[in-house]
């Protein structure tokens, strides 16, 4: 199977092209986010507001959600795609969630829409996480 690096391109256009239909009509930040599961495969989600603010979706979420619902099962890598001068990192919510299907070494590439910005790993993110195994 091909490493998350191998994969890093294609998480790249999924994450850009699911953010073009991001639902951001009262922030106007759209973001997507493309995930590669234990399987190889992408899911890709985008961030969904609703009038009733702050009641909408992450794309984080979104993606994480079409992960679980394709059968899959474990995150091995992430990209977020948002445009602005800082880094569009994961909130916290979105690195908890990361972290009930991803181990702490799991890639966590940010981006725009033309370069890579930075690489994490989810316990750069999320230090001293609380996880799954913690409830074993």
């Amino acid at each position: 199977m091909r490493t998350a690096i191998e994969h890093e391109s294609e998480l790249l256009a999924a994450a850009r092209a699911v953010r073009e239909h991001a639902h951001a009509p009262y922030s106007r930040f759209k973001v997507g986010a493309a995930l590669l599961d234990e399987q190889g495969r992408i899911h890709a989600g985008c961030n969904v507001e609703n009038a009733a603010y702050p009641q909408g979706t992450c794309a984080e979420a979104g993606a994480v959600a079409a992960l679980v619902a394709a059968g899959g099962s474990r995150v091995m890598a992430a990209v977020v795609v948002g445009e602005g001068p800082r880094l569009v990192t994961p909130c916290g919510g979105c690195r908890q969630k990361l972290r009930e299907f991803a181990t702490e070494d799991a890639t966590v590439v940010v981006a725009d829409l033309n370069a890579v910005r930075a690489r994490f790993t989810l316990g750069e993110l999320l230090p001293s996480s609380f996880g799954p195994e913690h409830l074993a």
